[in-house]
């Protein structure tokens, strides 16, 4: 397994992809892919079935792995 110098918590960049420029808070770090899921970057829809926590079920908004590659410490 690789080693980061990306960790959760830290204040990253997004370099590529329609996020480019944004900066933004880790929430989790993915290392068999090589992959970070960072916050309010990269937001999908996801569709729900009803359940006792969301009884209505519907859409949530769901952030979705970046590769590490495309992401660097926030110059801060």
């Amino acid at each position: 397994m690789a080693k980061f110098k990306i960790k959760k918590g830290d204040l990253v960049e997004i370099i590529t992809g329609d996020d480019k420029g944004k900066k933004a808070k880790i929430l989790r770090v993915l290392p068999k892919t090589s992959q970070v899921i960072v916050e309010g970057c990269k937001v999908a829809k996801k569709s729900v079935k009803p359940s006792d926590k969301n009884p209505k079920g519907g859409f949530i908004d769901k952030e979705m792995p970046i590769h590490i590659s495309n992401v660097k410490k926030a110059e801060d």
